[in-house]
C-alpha cells in the first residue's frame, strides 16, 4: 500500500507562533515514517509559507525562548482547486505533489480560527481537527461561552467589551458586578496570551491595554476558585473522552510562561484525583461541550472544580499544544492511547470526515 502523504503546517502570524514550532516538532519526531510520507510546510511570522525538510525545519529546537522558522529557498503558494497540485513553489509554479492530508498545527489565530481550515477546504485538502465552523466559534472565548450557556453548560459570569467601548469601562463598575479578582482576556486568543488576573485597581489598565493588543473584543470574567481540570475529547460522529489531569499552577495562574516556559510552571497531575463519579461528569459534559460547538477530530476541554462539586467550562480549545509533554497528548498517553498512535488516529479522522463531505453535492442542477 502505497503511503499517505502527510504536510505538517506549522508557525504562522499569531502570538503562538513559538508553540507551534514545538508541535510541529514533537510530531515529526514520533509520526511513523513507515506508514507515513511526511513534508514540513512553516509559516513565519509575515505569513509565507516554506517547504522545509524535516531534520532542519527549526533554529534552537531545544530552547522554547529561542525556537525559531529555519527558512528555505522554496517558498509556496497554495493553488485552490488544484487536485494534486495544490501546493505549488512560487519561484517555478511547479507542484510539490499529491498532499492527502495536512496536520495543522498553527495555534492561535489565523491558524486556529477558522482561518486556515476554510483555506484547506477550498483547495479541497483534508486536515487534521474541527472544522470553519466549530473553529471560529471554540477560538471565540465570547461567542462559545453565549452558545455553551444556551445549551446549560455553566460557564463563569462574564462580560464582553469591544474596542470601540473601552473608554466606557471602569475598575468600580467591573467589580461591582464580577467582583475581585477577576480575569481580562483577549477573546481570540489561546496559551493565555493576553491574559491577566486583576486584582485591584492599579492593575486594570494595563490589563485592559495588553488584551486589546491581541484582539478587537476582549472578555472580563469572574474569578472561580477552584481546581483546573481538563481532559481530552477525539473522534468525529462519536466522540470518546480520555481520562482528565489536573493543572496545578505554581504561578498565580496557568499564564504563557507557567505552560511553556518555566519548566517549574505548574505540576500536572494525570490521571487527577478524583473520584468515579466526577470523572463521569468531566467526561460527559466535555462531550457535550464538544458536540455543541460541533466539534470533530480533536478538543481539550477545561474545566473549574469547585471546593462545592460544581463543574464550571473555562474553555474549549480545538487545536491544543501538541508536544510531547502537553496535557492532549499526555491524557490520552494515560488512557492507553500513546503519543504515536494519538497521531495515526487523528490522521484516520482527517481522511474519514474528507471522504465523508466529498460525498455531499455542491452544485445544483435543476431537473
Amino acid at each position: 500500500m502505497a503511503k499517505k502523504r502527510v504536510a505538517i503546517l506549522f508557525g504562522g502570524k499569531s502570538a503562538e507562533h513559538e508553540v507551534s514550532l514545538m508541535s510541529a516538532k514533537s510530531i515529526y519526531d514520533v509520526i511513523d515514517k513507515n506508514k507515513y510520507d511526511v513534508c514540513m510546510v512553516g509559516v513565519d511570522k509575515a505569513g509565507r509559507w516554506f517547504l522545509n525538510d524535516g531534520a532542519t525545519a527549526l533554529l534552537n529546537s531545544h530552547d522554547p525562548k529561542l525556537i525559531a522558522l529555519n527558512k528555505s529557498n522554496k517558498s509556496l503558494v497554495l493553488n485552490p482547486g488544484g487536485e494534486n497540485k495544490s501546493l505549488v513553489e512560487s519561484a517555478s509554479g511547479n507542484p510539490i505533489g499529491q498532499i492527502d492530508v495536512v496536520f495543522s498545527v498553527m495555534h492561535g489565530t489565523i491558524g486556529e480560527d477558522g482561518s486556515m481550515q476554510g483555506l484547506l477546504r477550498t483547495a479541497g485538502i483534508a486536515f487534521v481537527g474541527p472544522g470553519v465552523l466549530a473553529s471560529a466559534v471554540g477560538m471565540d472565548k465570547d461567542v462559545s461561552k453565549r452558545l455553551l450557556r444556551d445549551a446549560q453548560i455553566p460557564v463563569a459570569k462574564f462580560i464582553t467589551v469591544p474596542r470601540h467601548q473601552a473608554k466606557d469601562l471602569t475598575y468600580k463598575a467591573v467589580s461591582a458586578n464580577l467582583g475581585t479578582p477577576f480575569f481580562v482576556k483577549p477573546a481570540n486568543t489561546g496559551s493565555s496570551v493576553g491574559i491577566h488576573k486583576v486584582k485591584s485597581e492599579k492593575d486594570f489598565d494595563h490589563a485592559i491595554d495588553d488584551a486589546f493588543k491581541y484582539d478587537t473584543k476582549i472578555l472580563i470574567e469572574e474569578f472561580i476558585k477552584g481546581r483546573e481540570i481538563e481532559i481530552s475529547v477525539l473522534g468525529n460522529e462519536n466522540p470518546i473522552a480520555s481520562v482528565p489531569g489536573e493543572v496545578i499552577p505554581t504561578h498565580d495562574f496557568y499564564s504563557y510562561e507557567a505552560k511553556y516556559i518555566d519548566e517549574n510552571g505548574a505540576k500536572i497531575q494525570i490521571p487527577a484525583k478524583l473520584d468515579a463519579t466526577t470523572i463521569k461528569r468531566i467526561q460527559e459534559l466535555a462531550i457535550k461541550t464538544f458536540t455543541t460547538l460541533c466539534c470533530e477530530g480533536l478538543a481539550r476541554v477545561d474545566f473549574f472544580l469547585t471546593e462545592s462539586g460544581d463543574l464550571y467550562l473555562n474553555e474549549i480549545n480545538t487545536l491544543p499544544g501538541f508536544t510531547k509533554i502537553s496535557m492532549y497528548p499526555k491524557m490520552w498517553e494515560a488512557s492507553g492511547l500513546g503519543y504515536a498512535e494519538l497521531i495515526d488516529r487523528l490522521i484516520q479522522l482527517a481522511l474519514e470526515r474528507h471522504e465523508r463531505d466529498s460525498g455531499v453535492k455542491t452544485h445544483y442542477t435543476p431537473t
